[in-house]
């Protein structure tokens, strides 16, 4: 009997524990993307059009291939362009 009683919490507790992480991802996720967009509404009233379409391609860019660095060269370039 005690052995079954304290599976039975580790199952509850597992249980617990998953349903944390996701709600830490869940959290995470919603404020990178308000943060993201943000970003990109901020790029689009300080830049003109084009640079401000191209900023956001390479922030995407850089998103998909896990490279910050990408967003960051097309700032230097746009910046040392000015």
């Amino acid at each position: 009997m005690q052995k079954r009683t304290k599976s039975l919490l580790e199952e509850l507790e597992s249980v617990a524990s998953n349903r944390d992480m996701n709600h830490v991802i869940e959290s995470r996720a919603n404020n990178i993307i308000t943060s993201a967009i943000n970003l990109i509404e901020l790029m689009s009233r300080h830049y003109d059009k084009d640079k401000a379409e191209l900023l956001e391609k390479k922030l995407l860019s850089g998103i998909r291939g896990r490279d910050p660095k990408r967003f960051s060269k097309s700032l230097r370039k746009n910046d040392a362009s000015e």
